[in-house]
């Protein structure tokens, strides 16, 4: 797949696919609020038919391929390979524009696994490692996937949704192997309290911190889980959520995340608590994670640091 085909699927089937959408939608254009900065205007403009987007308050712009770049903060060519992978969830999508050759007009790409397997890839472990995920825990919610994309294969870290099909993650990619779902993990004896996360990452760091006894997330397994897996997967999440008592939202602390509180607490009134005060500093509940690690390690090689001791002098006797 080539750069030219990629930046034809449209900008607005992209973002809607994170769970990001338009405040305002003309029908030929739509604005969003800026999914790489705070933006309370909606500051970034798609225009649907160039297929363009420009934010007005960052002073950037372009195709699909710059939004991604700029969104991961990757390199023109692992956008790509993120796009490839990404974009063959899409079973097809047909392009816009008088130009564009008619055997490049539908494009139908085919993701296939191929093995489910533990996991045990170095290059995932060190992965998970790097976004300070306990490795035991990963291994008990998660799988080693093998797929091909258009009969190129690839690997990831795959975590199975209420439909059968598999987020998939690795340094390169985030999407999903359709069907698309939430992750409902049932495990206490009455629906009495239910933790909601956006994404398995952060359920995993929830489970992290909670093994390494964080006092703000302390042990307990009288709570049941569902991750949303997307934002955009909210409404399939309220039919379940409207059986517990009480429900905790660990949700970004993003316009993403903001929106869907304030859908849940519509929904739900007091029965709903924004636990995204345990950190209200970072964009999400992995990044806390990932922070805390970063200063533990620096005050252990603080005390691992020896004291430096003044140099010594050489005994050269006496002067007579």
């Amino acid at each position: 797949m080539n750069y030219k085909i990629m930046n034809q699927y449209p900008i607005k089937d992209y973002l809607a696919g994170m769970g990001i959408h338009p405040t305002k939608d003309k029908g030929y254009y739509g604005m969003y609020h800026s999914p790489f900065r705070e933006d309370k205007d909606a500051s970034m403009k798609v225009d649907y038919n160039k297929n363009l987007w420009i934010d007005y308050g960052a002073g950037e712009g372009g195709t699909l391929i710059d939004l991604v770049m700029r969104m991961e903060n990757c390199t023109n060519g692992e956008a790509m390979r993120l796009l490839e992978q990404r974009l063959s969830g899409t079973p097809s999508f047909s392009f816009h524009g008088n130009n564009t050759p008619s055997h490049e007009k539908e494009l139908s790409t085919t993701m296939r696994i191929t093995g489910i397997t533990e996991l045990n890839a170095p290059a995932l472990l060190d992965y998970l490692k790097e976004r300070g995920i306990d490795i035991d825990i990963a291994k008990r919610h998660c799988k080693e996937i093998n797929y091909t994309v258009n009969g190129k294969p690839y690997y990831g870290i795959g975590f199975q949704n209420q439909s059968g099909g598999y987020e998939i993650r690795n340094p390169y990619f985030k999407g999903c192997i359709a069907p698309k779902d939430i992750s409902h993990i049932e495990q206490a004896e009455k629906k009495e309290t239910c933790y909601l996360f956006e994404g398995f990452m952060d359920y995993l760091s929830f489970l992290t911190l909670r093994k390494n006894q964080n006092p703000q997330f302390p042990c307990s397994d009288q709570q049941d889980y569902i991750v949303l897996n997307s934002t955009a997967n909210l409404p399939k999440a309220m039919r379940r959520l409207a059986e517990y008592e009480k429900i905790h939202c660990f949700l970004d602390n993003d316009t993403a995340g903001k929106t869907a509180y304030k859908e849940l607490e519509k929904e739900f009134g007091l029965r709903v608590r924004d636990a995204s005060c345990h950190y209200s500093e970072h964009k999400d509940l992995n990044d806390f994670l990932c922070d805390k690690n970063r200063s533990k390690i620096v005050e252990q090689n603080k005390v691992a640091k020896p004291t430096p001791q003044p140099p010594k002098r050489k005994n050269r006797g006496f002067k007579m």
